[in-house]
């Protein structure tokens, strides 16, 4: 079972996980294979039980963070972020999504399923923008057609 470290004192050693169900369960550091990655906000993977005070966790293992993140299909090492930026993009109202580059979102399916009104030739509609940009002068560039710019954003500062 998969769940969230949602409390843990260390001096103490147990804690809390909060399983995929939404049920919090009681573990001790004594039933973690890698104690050393211990930490609130930790994924991790248990095995459930549950004893006389109630639900508990056995077998847990702390999932090591990941060097990478992947946005919209591409994979970009962590360190390897200089820094990134949004920005409002004026395109074509009537320009035709890449299907071949683009990676399949909700959003975008949501408006090929609309009816659409016509557009005007030579009217722009605004689109927002992500630029991410490595220490290698790599710059991976992606709208909000292909991804939820606001929580990619969120996630980028979490790093």
């Amino acid at each position: 079972m998969y769940g969230t470290i949602t409390t843990y004192f260390e001096e103490k050693g147990f804690g809390f996980i909060k399983d995929e169900n939404g049920e919090n369960r009681y573990f001790h550091v004594i039933k973690v294979e890698n104690p050393e990655l211990l930490k609130k906000n930790a994924s991790v993977t248990f095995e459930p039980t549950t004893n006389s005070k109630g639900l508990s966790a056995y077998a847990v293992k702390v999932e090591p963070e990941s060097k990478y993140i992947n946005i919209a299909g591409e994979r970009i090492k962590i360190t390897s972020i200089k820094t990134f930026k949004t920005y409002t993009k004026d395109v074509p109202a009537d320009d035709a999504i890449d299907k071949e580059n683009t990676v399949l979102s909700v959003g975008l399916l949501m408006n090929r399923i609309r009816p659409k009104e016509e557009a005007e030739k030579g009217e722009t509609k605004s689109l927002n923008m992500l630029d991410v940009i490595t220490f290698q002068n790599v710059t991976y560039t992606f709208s909000e057609l292909e991804v939820d710019i606001d929580e990619t954003v969120k996630a980028l500062k979490s790093l």
